[in-house]
């Protein structure tokens, strides 16, 4: 795509196109972010399938104290994201 040139084309024009550049780069930056989103969301649903590579017989309560802290991380996501909790209004 050319770009306009600053010299002929009038100021609200210039202001028009410079606003749809930034819709534009907004909008590839937020599915960038999605997409890794959604990846580390795929990780976690494998690894909470394969029982967070836990043997049943082996299971201690370090692991319980693992996913409570994951637990802990992903509840501050969820009530961020949800607006419960601290972020609740």
């Amino acid at each position: 795509m050319t770009r306009l040139n600053p010299i002929t084309t009038p100021r609200h024009e210039l202001r028009a196109e410079k606003a749809r550049r930034n819709r534009e780069a907004a909008l590839a930056a937020f599915v960038g972010k999605k997409a890794e989103i959604d990846e580390m969301l795929a990780r976690l649903q494998a690894f909470s399938e394969d029982h967070f590579n836990a043997h049943p017989d082996e299971i201690n309560w370090s692991h319980v104290g693992t996913l409570e802290h994951y637990a802990s991380l992903l509840k501050r996501i969820t009530d961020s994201a949800f607006g419960e909790g601290e972020h609740a209004a």
